[in-house]
């Protein structure tokens, strides 16, 4: 495997001195209870879900933390990186740690920067709220909707935090009718400089180029992002003799009118993995999605068209999330814990070939299974197989583009989206490199896989 040359990146160990005068400044700042050089929270802090990948876990660890700070406020993340960067310290910044592709980790050392205490919900207008880059999704949707509003879109891991969402992650349930989190979704940030000891306050297309790309460029410490009215949705379960049909209600669903906010599906393999449910039928194809309850009539209808039987459908809050919850990677992650015997890796997918060639989409890896979503534009997936090494899985790539098939490799670490803007943008917020260094490449690598031959731009719609 090539080894991938980061661009800006720190090459030697932070000196003990500084990372000691760090140290103190910050306790003085956050007080005790917000820094750490503890070893079991250095290590907890540099590690997220990158595991989900066997090509990247064969490579962890991928870096040591030497500080972690926790800063309990919009203010005090911008301080805290202020601190770090004159005293010569790189800065990874961490929401809850649910990303799946090692951008949190850091790979340099130096500090990690928790944003998980920094929660509050600073206002609820018409149409935006505002929160702390610590709060959690679930936390937003329910703010929201006390309001009479929801949120557009939450990652399908409801409990992360909307920094992290917007640093790492990239959709998830709303992303049907809204697409991926850069495309729209957030109207303001305020962003934590290197160069600036406050606050930089961006809005609109200045925003965008801050989102999904790892904390390379700033930290996200405010976000503003959007509300819609609030619609009553109902979580639905529905079960198929066959896996084909619950492909075709995935397509036909999608064409409901309010949009679902989710539809998903799995063969019966998988679904036998998820955690048991009277609705989730053993043998049979599993299909959830999160309907408006103004098209439950039809939507019953294109299920039994399609061949399939609702199970049965719930209503609430809670509900709803369990059903992102089994969303996106989430039927991966069961499938991997619940079948210890086998290692399974997974490639994300988007296309139509995967519901008119799922034969042949499956038959690129032995034993290949697909994980499908109904997305913005067609349909997505996490196409999974037995791992057996690393080569084989790139091989499959080009079997897989031949079928017209999207794909985009989850064993990596870098950035892959809108490089060169990045690359552009950072030259000016953080010329040092010390913004996560080492999740940043040349694009000339990008484009090419890098060191794995398999980086593609990002396939909108792929959610935590």
């Amino acid at each position: 495997m090539t080894t991938v040359t980061p661009t800006a990146v720190p090459t030697t160990p932070v000196p003990p001195a500084a990372l000691e005068a760090l140290r103190a400044e910050l306790v003085d700042l956050l007080g005790e209870r917000g820094v750490s050089a503890d070893q079991r929270t250095r290590e907890r802090a540099s590690v997220d879900e990158a595991t989900m990948s066997p090509i990247l876990s064969e490579q962890l660890p991928l870096g040591l933390a030497d500080l972690v700070a926790s800063p309990a406020s919009a203010d005090e993340i911008a301080a805290t990186l202020h601190a770090a960067v004159r005293h010569g310290v790189p800065v990874t910044t961490r929401g809850k740690g649910t990303g799946n592709y090692g951008q949190g980790i850091p790979l340099h050392g130096g500090l990690v920067l928790d944003t998980s205490r920094a929660r509050a919900v600073v206002e609820v207008g018409d149409g935006w709220i505002t929160a702390e880059s610590g709060t959690s999704m679930v936390a937003l949707e329910q703010a929201a909707a006390a309001a009479g509003q929801q949120l557009w879109m939450y990652p399908s891991t409801a409990q992360s935090t909307i920094g992290g969402f917007l640093s790492g992650g990239s959709g998830g349930t709303g992303s049907i009718a809204h697409g991926s989190n850069w495309q729209g979704f957030v109207t303001a940030l305020d962003i934590a400089l290197p160069g600036e000891p406050g606050l930089h306050h961006v809005e609109g297309d200045a925003a965008q180029p801050f989102v999904h790309t790892y904390g390379t460029a700033g930290v996200i410490a405010r976000a503003t992002v959007r509300l819609e009215p609030l619609q009553d949705w109902r979580a639905v379960y529905a079960s198929f003799p066959s896996f084909e049909q619950a492909l075709a209600a995935v397509r036909t669903l999608r064409g409901l009118d309010p949009v679902p906010r989710l539809v998903s599906a799995d063969r019966a393999e998988v679904a036998a993995t998820l955690p048991t449910d009277a609705a989730i039928v053993a043998g049979r194809a599993s299909l959830r999605g999160i309907i408006d309850a103004v098209t439950l009539d039809e939507a019953r209808d294109l299920i039994g068209l399609a061949g399939g039987t609702v199970e049965d459908v719930r209503e609430g809050l809670q509900q709803t999330t369990k059903v992102s919850m089994l969303s996106y990677n989430h039927p991966i992650w069961w499938l991997k814990r619940n079948t210890p015997d086998t290692e399974y890796f997974h490639v994300e997918v988007g296309g139509e070939a995967l519901i008119d060639r799922i034969a042949e989409v499956e038959a690129v890896y032995p034993g290949g299974m697909l994980h499908i979503e109904a997305a913005h534009v067609g349909p997505i997936g996490m196409l999974t197989a037995p791992y057996t090494g690393a080569e084989d899985v790139y091989a499959g790539y080009p079997a897989l583009r031949d079928l017209g098939v999207r794909v985009h490799s989850p064993h990596q670490y870098y950035v892959d989206h809108g490089v060169e803007e990045l690359l552009a943008l950072k030259q000016q917020t953080d010329p040092d490199g010390l913004l996560n260094p080492g999740h940043v490449i040349d694009p000339a690598l990008v484009q090419s896989g890098g060191s794995t031959a398999s980086a593609q731009p990002a396939v909108p719609g792929f959610g935590k």
